[in-house]
């Protein structure tokens, strides 16, 4: 039995666990980021969590295969730097896997959390056994993986996968530094929130859930929301099925919560916008993982030492 660490580097959490192969959780150690204090902090606290796990399973660190580490944003994954680090100020380019890979001499990789967490989905849960999975989650933004034989498509400089970005609607809303009419700023939970605030009302609207509901309840209005959003989902979909041609689709993220309110029409819109060859033929599931963050990160070492 192979065993790894991954770390789940989050602006608001940092969790480090001991995994093996199959994704089995030996030990585990959990704490506030404090990213304000800047990254080197960050990184020390970072590797005094590598140094309490209990590695007795494997005999001791020097008996771990590798270390992932899976982050906000886009990645240099050849020179293991983050690119962007909205949520994580001072980790641009900050050299975080030479510093872990120095203090334990171990290898050290870093991707992107939806990276991982599609990594994790493709090897251990819904996309197990597939050559291909496309991995996308809906929540307060949009992003996908594509896993190729077990490793993550990264791209040449880390943004691949980046679908939040995909133009669905001409001259559409301008969210961050993201296209206008972009399908995270038409379609993901905090535009389905933003426009139902805006067309039902500030009191009935808290969430995105509360626009599927009243929808589902018969609203005309919540409901045209849901058509608009469902078809814009639709089309991201269809945008990358005729680019990659997936073995199947695996779909999580907050807003899949809701799933009842939308999903047949989901799948339904999505075949119609394909050609007539591939209806049928990649289905879209939804995630089986409840934690794919860590054990992603994990896995990462795992599929890029093969």
């Amino acid at each position: 039995m192979k065993y790894y660490i991954g770390i789940d580097l989050g602006g608001t959490n940092v969790r480090t666990l001991l995994v093996d192969e199959n994704g089995k959780t030996y030990s585990e150690v959990k704490d506030a980021t404090e990213r304000e204090k800047g990254p080197d902090f960050v990184c020390s606290k970072i590797i005094r969590q590598i140094e309490s796990l209990d590695c007795s399973i494997c005999g001791g660190i020097a008996n771990i295969e590798g270390i992932g580490i899976g982050v906000p944003g886009p990645v240099d994954t050849v020179h293991g730097v983050m690119i962007m680090a909205t949520n994580l100020p001072g980790f641009e380019n900050y050299p975080i896997c030479e510093k872990l890979s120095s203090r334990f001499n171990l290898p050290v990789f870093i991707d992107n959390d939806a990276n991982v967490a599609g990594l994790a989905e493709a090897l251990l849960g819904a996309g197990k056994g597939k050559a291909t999975c496309y991995y996308v989650t809906i929540s307060t933004g949009i992003g996908g993986a594509f896993i190729v034989n077990g490793q993550v498509v990264s791209g040449g400089r880390g943004h691949a996968g980046e679908i939040g970005n995909i133009i669905v609607k001409n001259n559409g809303y301008k969210f961050g530094g993201l296209n206008p009419g972009a399908v995270e700023g038409e379609a993901s939970g905090t535009a389905i929130t933003r426009k139902g605030k805006e067309i039902l009302g500030e009191d009935k609207v808290a969430h995105a859930g509360d626009v599927f509901r009243l929808a589902d309840e018969g609203d005309v209005k919540a409901q045209g929301i849901v058509d608009e959003c469902v078809s814009e989902l639709a089309t991201m979909l269809a945008n990358i099925a005729h680019t990659v041609d997936p073995h199947c689709f695996i779909i999580g993220g907050g807003v899949m919560k809701s799933k009842r309110y939308f999903y047949d029409k989901l799948v339904e819109q999505f075949n119609a916008k394909i050609h007539v060859g591939m209806r049928g033929y990649i289905p879209l599931l939804e995630t089986e993982l409840e934690d794919c963050g860590a054990i992603g990160a994990a896995m990462l070492p795992m599929s890029r030492l093969k």
